[in-house]
Parts: structure tokens; sequence; C-alpha cells
């Protein structure tokens, strides 16, 4: 069934973040056991830059936004979760961003070819086990951190987003017993996008031909944001058409490992994913 608007999220601290289009919205269960709900307007660039809005560039400009827009919601929802009001400042901010993105680069990028150079391997066998230790040491990432209790009470929420979400797109009424039938894996979730470009990977850094360590290092992070843009069309794509051989055969490692990165919400955390859907809808 076609619908006018494409509504994702993300999970948050005891709550959901929910997107559409321009307007965003925050659900979060406070220690009162109420559910506050903090909604946004976005102003994207893309709209003000036409050419942003463009397939590949769209995937790029989203990606960005989505980062600095879920940082923040993660911030909000931490004080409201906590019932504290302890607001980072820009510096704090673009400081905590810039650290987080250190850390996955230096996990996902520099580890894996420094453990790649180690094997004196060359070419194409190369880029195939710097990809295999990539993707080997994201999975592994999700594995440990799923063991959290914190972490897995996030996943919990990742589910109940999921879940509103498949009854919204399935056509049925938005009740929580509609909710509750529906699955906790989505095809368009950021889950699937890592993959997605971790898979890709492979293929594009093999347009670096240098043999030198740093050359490959810096190639890498300067192809990351074309790599981004070609898996933002290809999870559109594996959404958009989802009886697609070739394209499931891409997506489905995504949705097996959405089965460690959701889990089954209870009723309450369902709860709080409808209200922030029904406030961007």
């Amino acid at each position: 069934m076609q619908h006018k608007h494409t509504i994702g999220g993300q999970a948050v601290i005891e709550g959901v973040l929910m997107k559409n289009d321009e307007k965003i919205a925050i659900a979060v269960r406070r220690p009162d056991k109420k559910i506050s709900v903090k909604k946004e307007t976005l102003h994207p660039i893309s709209k003000r830059v036409k050419f942003l809005g463009w397939p590949f560039f769209r995937g790029i400009v989203n990606l960005v936004e989505m980062l600095v827009v879920g940082m923040k919601a993660l911030n909000y929802s931490a004080n409201e979760a906590s019932g504290e009001d302890a607001q980072l400042s820009k510096t704090e901010f673009a400081l905590t961003t810039i650290f987080a993105i250190a850390v996955a680069v230096g996990l996902f990028i520099l580890l894996p070819l420094y453990l790649t150079k180690m094997t004196q391997t060359q070419g194409i066998l190369f880029n195939l086990i710097d990809g295999v230790i990539r993707v080997a040491m994201f999975v592994a990432y999700v594995l440990v951190i799923s063991l959290m209790k914190d972490v897995r009470r996030l996943f919990e929420y990742h589910g109940a987003e999921h879940k509103v979400v498949n009854c919204y797109e399935s056509g049925a009424k938005l009740t929580l017993a509609n909710v509750k039938k529906y699955t906790t894996v989505h095809r368009r979730c950021g889950t699937t996008f890592m993959l997605i470009v971790l898979v890709i990977s492979i293929l594009i850094f093999s347009l670096i031909i240098s043999d030198s360590f740093w050359v490959k290092f810096g190639g890498r992070i300067l192809l990351l944001p074309v790599i981004a843009g070609i898996g933002y069309e290809l999870l559109k794509l594996g959404a958009r058409f989802p009886h697609n051989i070739l394209l499931n055969v891409l997506v489905w490692p995504g949705l097996a490992l959405q089965k460690l990165t959701t889990r089954e919400p209870d009723k309450r955390q369902l709860e709080v994913a409808m209200k922030a859907f029904e406030a961007v809808r």
C-alpha cells in the first residue's frame, strides 16, 4: 500500500524519535511515568539548495542532518528520563560529536586497515580482507553492546519504533493491539544501512590503488560521503522493491542483524512510540 509520507525514526533514552519530512517529535517516558513529547520543525538545507535533494546527494545530507538531530535527541531524552536539565553547550555538543565520529573512524576504518596491513597482502585480496574485518568488527561491536542492560532497553524502544511504522505502512489502524502484531524488523532501518555501507565500501575502497597506508586511510575518509550517498539510494530501493532478488541479497544481512539491534518492546514502550508517531503524523 502506498503512502504519501515516509515516516521513520530512532530509539532514544527511554523514548523514541519520529521524523516525517521536516517534522520531528521526541516522546520520552519521564520518572513520574508520564510521557513528554517535544515537537520541532527542521529546516533542511536541501530545501534551500535544490541539488542537495537529488539522488545520491540527499543521502549524504540526510546522514549529516540525522547525526546532529540524533545527538540532540539523545541529550534531550537523557534529561527527560532522569528528570534533570543538564543542557550541553554548543562547544560541548561539537566536542561530543567529534569524539563520537573519531571513535567510529578509529574502530571501523583505521583499526581494520592496520590489521589488514599486517597480512602483507595487496590489491583485491587486501580490500576483501579489510572489508571482512570491518564487517566482523561491526557485528562484534553490536554483540558486545547488546549485553549491556541500558542498551538492551534502547533496543526495545528501537523495536517499538519499527512496530509502529510497520503497522502504519501496512494500512492498519494504529491501536496498541494492532501494533503488537507487527515485526520489530524494518527494511529502512539504520542497521541495514550500516551493513550496506560496509559491504559496498569493499568495492569503492578498491578505487584507491596506492600501497601507502596513509593514502589508503585518507582515501577512505574522503570516499565516505560517496559510500553514504550510494548506500542511501540502495536502502531506499530495497524498501521500494521488496521482491527484487538482488536487492534482497544486499538487504538481508541487515535484516538479520536487526534481530540483535531490536528487542520485543512492552506495552509502555509501544505507547511512547505511538505518541511520537502521532505527533508527526
